[in-house]
């Protein structure tokens, strides 16, 4: 990952740093490791993740066509 410095200016540097952490999921990640999760837990996560994304997903084109 790489930002660059301009004029100086590390706090705008250091927000567009966060951006891209964020958008690439370093700290959801950070988050899931700091303690062991259960194959089990880790499963039924990754589950409700999915159904969650399967609902936006079918909400956002509903929305699109109109109903």
């Amino acid at each position: 990952m790489h930002v660059t410095v301009r004029d100086n200016n590390v706090d705008q540097a250091l927000k567009a740093l966060k951006k891209k952490m964020q958008r690439e999921g370093v700290f959801r990640e950070m988050k899931l490791r700091r303690s062991f999760e259960k194959p089990s837990e880790k499963r039924a996560r990754e589950k409700a993740e999915a159904i969650r994304r399967a609902r936006k997903l079918e909400r956002k084109r509903m929305e699109r066509e109109g109903f």
